[in-house]
């Protein structure tokens, strides 16, 4: 017997729309990338080119899996409006650390709806997302994810 009861499992309805919102994060977060690899500075560059790389392949992954549960993936918006203005390298960390966030949060609301291997993959995206935002702000938060998904409500 599993640890979740059949009347447990995730509702499809509501895991879709969970994957779909971790894609539309995503989606978000490589725009986003474009704008912080244009302004920070020369030490940091690799890390936010790291970082857009994970960003698209986990976004390539999340289409998939959209697919797979019967949906179509969400499509990238042409352009993203930022939360702030960015000026300059520190705005740049800033709105690195905020994609992060953003993007934790919807993983913790897989991580939620999902079960098995998509909730674990949701679990690792997540602790991902949390590290990064840790190395562009310098400090965490207790609960990665659960703060942003706060925020939002």
């Amino acid at each position: 017997m599993s640890a979740r009861e059949p009347a447990d499992a995730p509702d499809p309805k509501e895991l879709l729309a969970a994957v779909q919102a971790a894609l539309a994060a995503r989606h978000a977060a490589v725009y986003g990338y474009g704008v912080v690899g244009a302004r920070v500075d020369a030490a940091r560059e690799t890390e936010a080119r790291a970082a857009y790389a994970a960003h698209r392949a986990r976004r390539d992954t999340l289409a998939g899996t959209v697919r797979d549960l019967g949906g179509a993936p969400v499509t990238a918006a042409p352009g993203y409006a930022l939360p702030f203005p960015v000026p300059d390298a520190a705005a740049a960390l800033l709105l690195a650390a905020h994609l992060e966030d953003r993007v934790a949060g919807a993983c913790a609301d897989l991580v939620r709806a999902a079960e098995g291997r998509l909730r674990k993959e949701a679990a690792v995206a997540l602790r991902e997302a949390a590290v990064r935002a840790v190395r562009w702000r310098g400090s965490g938060v207790a609960f990665p994810g659960l703060a942003e998904r706060a925020a939002r409500s």
